[in-house]
């Protein structure tokens, strides 16, 4: 590691720099005597007077050109307590040149040494000049040895799993940092051509399978996966394998922290539960999605939510001509203004307070603003505190969309995307139906009007606000119990990322009246995920902390869905987003059915959730196990 150019020279630098070509100058001096009187078998007194003269004549210019060399090759600006290879490849080119510059000297200026001695002193003075620059740092591991010696109580066993570069890496901090007090005692690696060597002192033992066998005979507490390039799928298997060990798992956060050369113990992060989904990211089109937004102006509601606030993020990161915010929360909103402005000083940013169950403000603040493009973000998703208060989930999430999308319709705005969810497929509960209803609304729009009108469903958001997995965490840290509805319980997950991608692209894909599903790839058992982030957090599931089933909650399902039978499925040109097809549906007979719903919850109904159950067939009040 090299001192910058622009970084002055302290007093304490420089007497180490001074100290160093000290150093070199008497090994230098040294070493060619050395040569000398090995030449003459260790007897001082059988040196011909000839040769120990010009030995004296000659050493003097030949330790100037030496300093004069090595510090051509930047090896008076290392840092001693990280000299590694690169510094031995600078030494062996500034001996290449010395070498030529001293047969230069050595033959038109006719000094007389024997050429044996001279050779001898060349190869000593090379020894000399690595070993200096290495004893610093061999002192200092040494001492970090005996340190650790002294400390082995309270002193943890890990384990790295992966033996590349950025395992390598990690091996060198265990061994050099003075801030890592636990001792690397092996590592594992499913290259076969690796078994049983070392990787900076510690042995390789074994391959993935290995793995439970190895923490019980080295006593690992603590493992450390350090592959970071590797696939989802992969992840996912070496992690099952760690969850079953007892121990606590971190990983390196990302391949860019290899290429920005960030790989440290302080880097490690712990195991998320997305890492245990087994899928990649999902992928989409970038382009399409900044060419469908850049220069328009977007409106978002509900833009302080989890996904609504993800929206704001990624739809500023395409440039729009002006980006609206609408929030009924303003705490919410203040965040995320704030995080906008901080993030895109540029970005025309608009923040406004308000209900979309408010008739009056929608009509004004779409037709002051007149967006081209809205994504319609607001609205209640508590399963549970939605089957308290039905009427609220039917006053916000039906007619909050419904009043959007006449206005949207109204003032001619091109395109209205709906968030909706996997819960509106065959509905257990009044969320699930209220969200079905959502997505009749828009496909009734659609059929009225030039906008164009779509919804996108997806399943459960990996840590949006009240989802599951912020809740295990916080549990977990203390102490327990955790809390799972049912043991066989299942949920489709993904990262609110991915959900904001796929709304964006369904966005561009939109041609009015389809409703977009995104395969998630196989769903995961609640129970699983649970085990699996107690036993990553470094507990034993029902001993450390335990497992409590509290029964499926009112409305919901043992399994989600995210097609009903009459919708059929269409590809798309992203292979993990599908269409599907409309359903028929008399519009006018919806339409008084929504004027019967908007009485009923105007004056509190008592059976709500019977006459939703009247609008929307596949609504079962009535869960079945």
């Amino acid at each position: 590691m090299s001192l910058r150019k622009n970084s002055k020279l302290t007093p304490h630098v420089l007497s180490k720099i001074v100290l160093i070509m000290l150093l070199d100058v008497l090994a230098t001096a040294g070493s060619f005597f050395l040569g000398l009187w090995f030449r003459y078998d260790f007897a001082f007194d059988n040196i011909r007077s000839m040769h120990l003269e010009g030995y004296l004549s000659a050493i003097g210019p030949w330790c100037l050109v030496t300093v004069v060399v090595l510090a051509l090759f930047h090896l008076y600006s290392s840092i001693w307590a990280f000299v590694s290879t690169s510094e031995v490849f600078r030494i062996i080119g500034a001996y290449l040149v010395l070498a030529i510059i001293g047969v230069a000297m050595f033959h038109f200026d006719g000094y007389i040494m024997p050429r044996a001695s001279m050779v001898m002193g060349y190869l000593i003075s090379f020894v000399c000049t690595v070993a200096i620059r290495f004893s610093y740092r061999l002192w200092r591991t040494a001492q970090r040895k005996f340190i650790h010696m002294a400390h082995t109580k309270g002193m943890r066993n890990v384990m790295i799993i992966g033996a590349g570069d950025a395992g390598r890496a990690l091996a060198l901090e265990f061994a050099n940092s003075d801030f890592v007090r636990d001792n690397l005692a092996c590592v594992i690696d499913d290259n076969p051509v690796k078994l049983n060597k070392r990787l900076c002192g510690a042995p390789i033992v074994g391959n993935r399978h290995d793995i439970p066998d190895a923490v019980k005979r080295y006593k690992i507490s603590k493992i450390i996966f350090a592959i970071p390039s590797c696939d989802a799928k992969t992840r996912k298997e070496i992690l099952d394998i760690c969850t079953t060990t007892g121990c606590e798992v971190q990983l390196l956060p990302g391949i860019f922290q290899m290429v920005n050369g960030e790989v440290s113990v302080s880097k490690l992060r712990n195991v998320d539960p997305q890492d245990l989904l087994g899928r990649d990211p999902i992928k989409v089109n970038l382009e399409e999605i900044f060419d469908y937004i850049h220069g328009k102006t977007v409106l978002v509601t509900g833009g302080g939510g989890s996904i609504g606030s993800e929206l704001c993020r990624q739809i500023a990161s395409a440039k729009p001509e002006k980006l609206i915010i609408f929030e009924i929360y303003e705490n919410n909103a203040y965040d995320i203004q704030m995080e906008l402005k901080r993030r895109y000083p540029e970005l025309d940013l608009e923040v406004l307070i308000g209900s979309v169950r408010n008739t009056n403000r929608v009509d004004y603040v779409v037709g002051t603003y007149k967006p081209d493009l809205i994504f319609h973000a607001a609205a209640h998703k508590h399963v549970p505190l939605m089957e308290d208060s039905p009427n609220e989930a039917i006053k916000n999430n039906v007619f909050g969309t419904y009043k959007m999308a006449k206005a949207a319709a109204k003032y001619g705005v091109k395109r209205f995307v709906l968030i909706s969810t996997d819960k509106a497929v065959n509905p257990t509960n009044i969320m699930g139906a209220s969200k079905r209803l959502c997505e009749m609304v828009v496909q009734m729009m659609n059929r009225e009007s030039k906008t164009e009108f779509v919804a996108v469903r997806f399943g459960n958001v990996l840590g949006s606000n009240g989802s599951v997995i912020p809740l295990f965490k916080k549990q977990i840290e203390a102490g327990g119990p955790v809390t799972v509805t049912h043991p066989d319980i299942i949920r489709y997950f993904m990262t609110i990322p991915e959900a904001v991608s796929l709304v964006l692209q369904a966005g561009y894909y939109a041609r009015g009246g389809e409703i977009f599903i995104l395969d998630m790839g196989e769903p995961v058992k609640i129970d699983t995920m649970a085990r699996n982030m107690i036993r990553l957090s470094g507990y034993e599931p029902d001993v450390d902390i335990k497992i409590t089933y509290t029964g499926l909650r009112p409305g919901e399902k043992l399994y989600e869905e995210l097609l009903m039978k009459e919708e059929g499925l269409q590809e798309t040109a992203n292979k993990l987003i599908h269409i599907g097809k409309p359903i028929e549906m008399d519009d006018e007979k919806f339409k008084e059915q929504l004027a019967r719903l908007e009485i009923a919850c105007k004056t509190e109904v008592g059976n709500m959730k019977d006459i939703v159950a009247e609008v929307v067939p596949t609504y079962k009040r009535k869960i079945e196990v």
